[in-house]
């Protein structure tokens, strides 16, 4: 699928699948698309260019299905905090025909599956961020959906909250065999995930498991800071070879045994390095192979219109 808006493309030929029960991620810093991704498979935006099939239901043709099959989490709050949570959860089952002791049955599960029971009479807006985010899970998935989506679901939380709300995730998964599609730009929660996909202003830059990705950076990764990055740069490509990368002020060098090469990179450029560091690959660093730049969060989402 493609998106633009006006001239500007937010998404550029994403093509993407997620298997059953699986949690995928959406990697990305602000700016790369998710958002509009996000905005797409929830249907809140039509779909321009390609096609999307969720459970066998065309998203262009048969949008309503989709929706039924479907939870969504917000990144901004959807509950109306002048309500009780019984109340905000009444008036989304009966948004999806569920009415009587049916619905009243099923609020009463899913408010015990994320700890809420005793507080269904509490006013929305007298709960903690924390305590939302479970009311929005509960709403999510009062109707039963096989696929869960979440657009950045722990912003705003402290990591308590983050984490109930990720063990939670874990549990949709084990326990009910729900597909779950999420979008973050914290490469902890990646982690987390299944598998990834890597978005990057408007490109699918790369789809694997966090394991996978990570084993694509050969070695270790130096990271040299430095007052001259470009002369360093050639510097080290000329004597040992390679592809180092000049990023802000620091040279970014992968090797196999790094750990024991750092001895000579200090000898062969004496007075140009002030500090070094090395380490095992992590996601951002794969971030910066496939993209040649930081994992940096840009005004400005590329989900937003110009």
């Amino acid at each position: 699928m493609s998106h633009s808006y006006g001239d500007r493309l937010a998404l550029d030929a994403i093509s993407l699948g997620v298997e059953a029960g699986e949690i995928f991620g959406l990697l990305g810093p602000n700016g790369g698309g998710k958002t509009t991704l996000f905005r797409i498979l929830s249907t809140l935006i039509p779909l321009a260019r390609g096609s999307v099939s969720v459970f066998g239901h065309d998203l262009k043709t048969d949008a309503q299905s989709v929706r039924r099959e479907m939870g969504v989490i917000f990144q901004s709050p959807s509950l109306d905090k002048k309500l009780t949570v019984l109340e905000n959860l009444r008036h989304q089952g009966r948004l999806y025909g569920l009415s009587g002791k049916p619905l009243m049955d099923r609020i009463r599960e899913m408010l015990d599956r994320v700890r809420l029971s005793d507080r269904a009479n509490d006013f929305v807006e007298k709960l903690s961020g924390g305590l939302q985010r479970r009311v929005e899970v509960a709403k999510s998935l009062l109707h039963r959906p096989r696929l869960l989506l979440l657009d950045e679901p722990t912003t705003g939380l402290d990591p308590g909250a983050r984490k109930d709300l990720w063990d939670y995730i874990g549990e949709l998964k084990r326990n009910e065999g729900t597909t779950v599609l999420v979008t973050t730009h914290l490469m902890d929660e990646a982690e987390k995930c299944d598998r990834l996909g890597v978005l990057d202003r408007g490109h699918l830059v790369a789809i694997d498991t966090p394991d996978a990705l990570r084993r694509k950076i050969g070695g270790e990764v130096i990271i040299a800071r430095t007052r001259d990055p470009q002369r360093l740069c050639e510097g080290i490509a000329q004597k040992f070879g390679g592809e180092p990368k000049v990023l802000d002020d620091t040279v970014r060098i992968e090797r196999a045994g790094g750990h024991t090469w750092v001895a000579q990179l200090m000898e062969a450029f004496p007075g140009q390095i002030d500090t070094v560091t090395i380490g095992r690959p992590t996601l951002e660093d794969v971030f910066i192979q496939l993209t040649g730049h930081r994992f940096w969060v840009r005004d400005g989402d590329g989900g937003g219109k110009p």
